[in-house]
């Protein structure tokens, strides 16, 4: 039975982490909206969603992340009751608290030490505001500095003595929250005398075990505030009845109860080691699933059972008057299949604004820093993708709109200058084409400085002294490795890394690139990325008696080869004309050992594949269908093999590898590089 709670309580606690952490994002998008107090709706959503973040720490016994919520809920209540101003101060000290916050449950769920001096700090920022002292860091809530009284309390200042009259749901007990854990926090308080109300007791015979029925009339002796009496009652369910009315005044109106939420969560009975909590949830990674996509797929597997009982008919022998519902059932199965697999694939698809939602924030945080004026649009926030291209995709767009911020847009005062608003706008956008998503980070700042570009390159050695380039390659040389043309290192602009990383993150998803920009109108850098890892568009290849598969995303075109397009280089390989571009050709017969049709490039197919801007011609015996392939790991079933991304089982059963194109550019590229300097020795 012990076992069994436990496992139930790490369960709980799951969720209590996951929420927190739904909240924190609801705070902050809250924040970074507010400009004054009356935005009322605004300032109650925030402190709502710090409210249920404390109140389920104080649950589950994360006391110290309790505490420090308490003084984040104190300040947005004199906030939301028009105590309190809301002043840039505030909102930036809050900011910085949903970050502590982040921390504190991360470090909380891992079971690990929280930072005591950040928090210290934070506490005494939220005292400073509230021109309180500080409060301790590791106070419990029932002992942590009070919340100011609303307008409607009796007194904010501590009364000599408090009556207490308490009368519970009668699910009190079924919902595992404990009234002696209660009498426990006032006694905390001063001296208390706590007399049961009997009234409600039934006859033995039609008593519930599981229900309460008493009342209690509570007597409270010391100086307690009544903010204090609101924080240990702020679980109370909304029906029940709650007064308190200090020694001397008048019966005081029936406390307000908390959302019947909060009482779900409340005092469990004993809840299981914050370390055992930790070691579960940090052991898992879930997907929250919206019911109509697993209702379909519930739906789909009944008429994959219906079309199996169908084909079950066949085994025992094919009558030849019956062929025809045989292929019919073949192709509903097909059908069925295909559906099932894109219903599966749904499960995977989150929508994008799980990683756009972090960028107010950050453009806030980072426009104030640069003393720049910037707005933040977001558009196409719920086209889905899958939830390991959305988890690889942030960093890369972080190092995108931070560069934007910090490159990209000008000051105000550079802009009016210029004939432009003095705000910046940065936008984000997502949205999907063909079998691809993509996603644009646009600014309308200066555009991309290309002869400081070029100069940079050129005394970086990136490129030749004497190479002309087009203003396509001029912009896209940002994407070279230790590029950079900061002029003085910032924790901004960065040490000349960046941009390279980005592109070889978005490569290593199997998407691609590009950047685009107008002087002094701005830039747009564009990605599009394959929908999901898992399965591959793409085209199969045969070289020789192997079947070889290319993804689509990396092809440009098939060209029929011509005698006067060839050509040779020192060394022995080949390049191919391709209008004005000289392309290297990669006969994959030689690359992976395999007798192909012929070796003469005349006689095969030249298939364009681009990876990192750069392009090469692959030489194959011939083209064969489309079609998605479900990719399997080479290198964790095998060995990791030089231009081979993984591999396939087809439908005959064969095994077919997936072309790394990025390696095959990579080493043409080298091979290149090392004919260029014989030719120059």
């Amino acid at each position: 039975m012990g076992m069994n709670l436990e496992a139930e309580m790490m369960e709980i606690a799951k969720v209590f982490f996951q929420e927190s952490r739904e909240g924190l994002d609801v705070m902050e998008a809250g924040l970074l909206g507010l400009s004054d107090a009356s935005d009322s709706e605004i300032i109650n959503t925030i402190f709502r969603a710090a409210h249920s973040i404390k109140g389920g720490s104080a649950t589950f016994g994360f006391a110290e992340v309790a505490g420090f919520t308490h003084g984040v809920e104190t300040l947005l209540d004199e906030m939301r009751n028009g105590l309190r101003p809301v002043t840039a101060e505030a909102i930036q000290v809050l900011l910085q608290s949903c970050d502590c916050l982040r921390e504190m449950i991360t470090a909380t769920e891992a079971g690990h030490a929280l930072d005591q001096g950040r928090i210290g700090t934070l506490n005494a920022d939220i005292a400073h505001i509230l021109g309180e002292p500080a409060r301790a860091a590791l106070a419990p809530p029932a002992a942590a500095t009070a919340p100011a009284a609303s307008p409607g309390a009796v007194t904010a200042s501590p009364a000599s003595g408090w009556r207490i009259q308490f009368q519970p749901v009668a699910d009190l007990l079924r919902v595992r929250n404990e009234p002696t854990r209660m009498f426990a926090e006032l006694a905390r308080l001063g001296s208390i005398a706590v007399r049961a109300d009997l009234v409600r007791l039934p006859e033995l015979d039609a008593m519930d075990p599981e229900a309460c029925y008493l009342s209690w009339d509570i007597e409270l002796r010391g100086q307690a505030t009544r903010a204090q009496l609101d924080e240990i009652f702020d679980w109370v369910d909304a029906g029940c009845r709650l007064e308190f009315t200090p020694f001397g005044a008048a019966p005081a109106v029936a406390a307000p109860a908390a959302p019947a939420r909060a009482a779900a969560a409340a005092a469990p009975a004993k809840a299981a080691p914050t370390a055992a909590l930790a070691k579960s949830a940090a052991e898992s990674s879930s997907i929250r699933v919206a019911t109509e996509k697993l209702d379909s797929i519930i739906n789909l597997v009944g008429e994959l059972l219906i079309t199996q009982s169908m084909l079950a008919a066949f085994a025992d022998g094919l009558d030849p008057s019956k062929l025809d519902m045989l292929r019919r059932g073949l192709s509903q199965l097909a059908r069925n299949t295909r559906e099932l697999q894109e219903s599966v694939m749904q499960i995977r698809m989150l929508p994008i604004s799980f990683a756009f939602n972090r960028f107010p924030r950050l453009v806030h945080d980072l426009s104030r820093k640069l003393g720049k004026s910037v707005e933040i649009k977001l558009t196409g926030e719920n086209t889905e993708l899958d939830k390991t291209v959305l988890e690889k995709i942030s960093d890369p767009l972080v190092h995108l709109v931070r560069n934007s911020l910090d490159h990209g847009l000008e000051t105000p005062e550079q802009r009016t200058a210029s004939g432009k608003p003095p705000s910046g706008t940065i936008e984000l956008a997502a949205f999907h084409e063909g079998g691809s998503i993509i996603i644009e980070v646009k600014d309308d700042g200066a555009g991309l400085n290309r002869p400081k570009i070029l100069q940079k390159a050129r005394e970086r050695r990136l490129i030749a002294a004497d190479q002309e380039l087009s203003d396509e390659q001029i912009d896209n040389l940002i994407f070279m490795a230790g590029f950079s043309t900061a002029e003085q290192v910032s924790d901004v602009s960065g040490r000349g890394v960046g941009m390279d990383v980005v592109r070889q993150n978005i490569n290593e998803l199997g998407g691609h690139v590009q950047v685009f920009s107008r002087t002094g109108l701005g830039s747009t850098v564009r990605i599009r990325l394959p929908l999901t890892l898992a399965i591959l568009d793409g085209q199969l290849v045969r070289v020789g008696r192997e079947i070889y598969i290319i993804s689509l995303l990396a092809i440009v075109e098939t060209v029929q080869v011509s005698r006067d397009r060839l050509s040779n280089v020192l060394g022995g390989s080949e390049v191919f004309r391709l209008r004005e571009e000289y392309l290297p050709v990669i006969k994959l017969g030689e690359l992976f050992d395999i007798e192909p049709d012929s070796n003469n490039v005349e006689h095969g197919l030249l298939v364009v594949v681009e990876a990192d801007n750069k392009r090469v011609c692959l030489l194959v015996d011939d083209l064969l269908a489309q079609q998605q392939v479900v990719i399997k790991s080479l290198e964790s079933n095998f060995k990791p093999v030089l231009g081979v991304a993984g591999a396939t089982i087809l439908g005959d059963g064969a095994v077919a590898l997936i072309i790394d194109v990025r390696d095959l550019v990579r080493a043409a590229e080298l091979r290149q590089r090392d004919q260029r300097a014989s030719r120059a020795a």
